[in-house]
């Protein structure tokens, strides 16, 4: 159908959009200019022109960075000396002396800042402040050793510590422009609570204890203080400890479940207090504190339970925290928050399944790790008879959880779960072989029917097109974001309320009476596009969009972003059916594997594929219909094989028999028109195995070739197979001949080749009568170069003389044709074969009128023959020439 305008009306929509594009154009100019305007004259109005000098050679390192390194220097060498003075030659000094030398040093150091910073010297009262911090620590390590030497060495480390942390802190809290004070006092308030904790001798919990305090001490200062570099000490502070603190708690779950617990779930309170004030960290918070839920309440129960039943109960922990996600509750908290429980109890899940996999790996990949003999009756144990039986109720559990969630991929998983549940059903409880091969077999019905009728698990969800609901932050913001009235008031009025005008003088509603010309044609507005009182006008606002209109075009304001292109959902039905569809393979191998340790079970295997397979390829849509008709056909191979080898035939016997399978794909194949191809193409993959067993007999191998060259043939019959299947009839045919005429022992190369040339000169003939302009190559070199070629190598090694005889006429006759037809491969291929087969024949009495000559005589022939042809050169270049294009003229 054609949907092209006529020309009047094509040309009208052109000039029409050409003339949008232009109004466009001269909208985005005088906005342009406006800018311009704004920028680069006020800015050249207000710089004064100063006279350009040289400028100066660029330093090695900039003031300030050199500044920097002296200072640091400095400060370390000043440091140095002070830990030297303090550990040697603090014992040569009384009293008096060590007092007057720690007080007048360290009152120096701390008060000399105050000096510096008035007369704008930070950096050098940073170093000084650096410098008596570290006196003051140096001066407790003093006060300890001269005063307090029989003290608790941690105990007054604490107390020293908690002294430091607020004398450093309200230090800097005096001095506010020195960085490193507070920063200081942060990190040595993380040492007076583990400290005190270890003089006193508590234990591991204890300690975490008094980490998790400090760490929420910390978390209290990065939400309640400004000071960036105080944060960040602060956050590091409780991340390291807040971290050993869930350690130690997560060890003492395990090992003592009543004492981790409660530390546990104080380190989630904070964790859940930092994620709700923090929205950029509450994912990675939520996620710490719903681990450390489920680890303390999985501990209790861990610690209730038996054994085997520890994992159940870490799952359950972990359902009941991904619930928060679509519980009423859940939905009053802050989206990180909902995400991090979630994401943290999923994680748990996923390692639950993780530990429940290996029956489920068992289920369906021990059978093929056969240690038995086929057929022997006896059956393989399975791999994994003491593992705990609860994994099944973790897979049921988990599964039960996921069918409740309306999504998709919850849909998918829980079917793929449900067929792991049926898959470890086996394995856990040990069931018996009846049992367990009827449980593969009805998995496998199960999986495919649901393959081929997916609508039942369908219910519920969302359509692809469908737009889910949202969360109530989510519509807030998305009402906020895409209500078409939500634009500011000045995009359509000016200043005074006016509608504003565009470059052109349309106004935002509509097109507006021109403006009043001055004298020189200018505007009520002074030059240069300013106005009476002298200020800058306000730029040309872009009128609104107008329904309908293109973009660029007049009226449509700025151009909003292009939509990205979305890639279509897939539908729920086929991803549900590729999910089963999957399973049921895998179940159908495995049901197959485990059948062969009976003969009896083998057959009903088999037939219990086959029919469920046919099934689907008849009632299956799309590739699902393809592979299974394709696993139908090899299911129908195993039955011939299995058939066979019950009935004690030999190799080559039951490679005859497996002809069976491609004569009955090339039938179906004649009537099944969207899956024959796949079909025939699997039943020509079993025919090239039936000729793998036959290749022991040459007979029975000729009788199978000749038999897949009738399968063929009668392909050839169908249009749309005539091509292929007659050509590889043929090939079939003459593979056939040669092995029979191998087994009788004919070694006359004509006898194998004949059959070939015949046949391929008789169809080039009727492509040259069709298609006169046809190459003799092409439709006579392949024939004759099979016969020609072969025989020719014959006639060489054959010491009778009627071979080269025959060959020898025989190419007469052909370059005698190929001149007289003027055919090229015909006189080329003759002439050549002739050529070389007469110079066999002649080569020995040569070889003797060469012997008899002298021998001075061969070099002046030689010599002789060169002056001729020197003597002629331009003669015999010429009939070079017309012999090439004689050629050249041939077909």
């Amino acid at each position: 159908m054609d949907n092209s305008l006529p020309p009047a009306d094509e040309l009208v929509l052109v000039d029409r959009e050409l003339a949008q594009l232009e109004a466009r154009r001269t909208q985005l100019l005088a906005r342009r200019a406006w800018l311009v305007q704004v920028l680069y004259r006020p800015a050249r109005a207000a710089t004064p022109q100063w006279p350009v000098t040289p400028a100066a050679p660029a330093a090695d390192s900039t003031p300030r960075s050199a500044q920097n390194v002296l200072l640091t220097l400095g400060g370390t060498l000043l440091t140095i000396a002070a830990v030297a003075f303090t550990l040697v030659s603090w014992g040569s000094m009384g009293i008096g002396g060590r007092a007057a030398v720690l007080c007048a040093v360290t009152g120096a150091a701390l008060s000399a800042p105050v000096v510096l910073l008035r007369r704008g010297l930070v950096s050098t009262g940073e170093s000084v402040a650096v410098l008596g911090l570290v006196l003051t620590v140096l001066d407790a390590y003093a006060l300890h050793r001269v005063a307090l030497s029989d003290t608790d060495g941690l105990g007054y480390a604490a107390v020293a510590s908690a002294v430091l942390a607020g004398a450093w802190a309200a230090y800097g809290s005096a001095l506010p422009r020195l960085r490193v004070p507070l920063p200081a006092g942060v990190v040595a308030a993380q040492l007076p609570l583990p400290l005190g904790v270890l003089a006193a001798g508590g234990g591991a919990t204890a300690f975490a204890w008094a980490a998790l305090v400090t760490a929420a001490a910390d978390g209290a200062v990065v939400l309640w203080t400004r000071p960036l570099p105080v944060r960040i000490t602060a956050g590091a502070g409780a991340a390291l400890l807040g971290g050993w603190a869930l350690l130690t708690g997560g060890w003492l779950s395990v090992s003592s479940p009543w004492s981790g617990a409660p530390l546990l779930l104080a380190g989630a309170a904070v964790c859940l207090y930092a994620a709700w004030r923090t929205p950029g960290w509450a994912v990675a918070a939520s996620v710490v504190a719903g681990l450390a839920v489920v680890a303390a309440v999985g501990g209790l129960l861990r610690s209730a339970v038996p054994g085997d039943w520890a994992v159940p109960g870490y799952v359950l922990c972990g359902l009941a925290l991904a619930s928060v996600w679509r519980a009423g509750a859940g939905a009053r908290l802050p989206r990180g928050v909902r995400t991090g429980l979630a994401g943290a109890g999923a994680a748990t899940v996923a390692l639950g399944l993780l530990w429940a996999l290996p029956p489920v790996v068992g289920g369906a990949l021990g059978p093929l790790a056969r240690t038995t003999e086929v057929w022997s009756g006896e059956h393989t144990g399975p791999a994994l008879v003491a593992y705990p039986a609860t994994a099944a109720l973790v897979l049921a559990v988990v599964a039960a959880a996921l069918a409740s969630v309306p999504r998709l991929w919850a849909r998918c998983g829980a079917l793929a779960l449900v067929w792991a549940l049926l898959t470890a059903l086996p394995v856990a409880p040990g069931l018996p072989y009846a049992a367990t091969l009827a449980l593969q077999l009805l998995t496998t019905a199960a999986a495919l029917w649901i393959a081929v009728r997916p609508a039942p698990l369908t219910r519920g969800l969302p359509r692809p097109g469908a737009t889910p609901a949202a969360s109530p932050d989510a519509r807030t913001t998305t009402d906020r974001t895409t209500d078409p009235t939500n634009r500011p008031a000045t995009a359509a009025t000016g200043p005074s309320g006016t509608p504003a005008t565009g470059p052109s003088g349309v106004s935002a509603t509509g097109p507006a009476e021109p403006p009043a010309s001055g004298p020189a044609g200018q505007s009520a507005s002074g030059p240069a596009g300013q106005s009476a009182g002298g200020s800058v006008p306000p730029p040309p606002s872009a009128p609104p969009r107008v329904p309908g209109a293109g973009f660029g075009a007049p009226g449509t304001g700025w151009m909003p972003p292009r939509p990205r292109p979305q890639a279509s959902a897939a539908e729920p039905g086929t991803v549900l059916g590729w999910v089963a569809y999957a399973g049921g393979l895998v179940s159908a191998a495995g049901a197959v594997a485990l059948a062969l340790d009976v003969r009896g079970a083998t057959f009903l295997a088999l037939g219990a594929v086959l029919g469920l397979l046919t099934g689907v390829a008849v009632l299956g849509t799309g590739a699902r219909r393809t592979v299974s008709a394709c696993g139908a056909v090899l299911a129908a191979a195993g039955l011939v094989f299995t058939g066979a080898a019950a009935a004690g035939l030999e190799a080559h016997w039951t490679g005859l028999a497996l002809l069976l399978v491609p004569a009955a794909t090339a039938a179906v194949g004649a009537t099944a028109r969207p899956v024959a191809l796949p079909v025939e193409i699997t039943g020509a993959a079993v025919g090239l195995s039936a000729l793998g067993l036959a290749a022991s007999r040459p007979a029975f191998l000729a009788l199978v070739l000749a038999l897949g060259g009738v399968i063929a043939a009668a392909t050839a019959v169908r249009p749309e197979r005539r091509r292929f299947a007659s050509w590889t009839a043929a090939g079939l045919f003459l593979l056939a001949a040669w092995v029979r005429l191998g087994a009788w022992g004919v070694t006359t190369p004509e006898a194998y080749t004949l059959p070939v040339t015949v046949p391929a000169l008789v169809v080039g003939f009727l492509r040259r009568r069709r298609d006169p302009e046809a190459s003799s190559w092409t439709a006579y070199g392949p024939g004759l170069a099979v016969t020609l070629l072969p025989s020719l190598g014959a006639a060489w090694t054959d010491p009778e003389w009627v071979r080269p005889l025959v060959l020898g006429v025989a190419t007469l006759v052909v370059t005698l044709l190929g001149a007289r037809f003027r055919l090229q491969a015909l006189l080329l291929l003759g002439g050549t074969v002739l050529a070389l087969d007469g110079l066999h024949e002649l080569a020995p009495y040569v070889v003797q009128v060469v012997g008899a000559l002298p021998r001075w005589l061969p070099p002046a022939l030689a010599g002789l023959l060169l002056l001729a042809v020197g003597a002629t050169y331009e003669q015999r270049l010429r009939d070079a020439r017309r012999l090439r294009e004689r050629l050249a003229r041939m077909r």
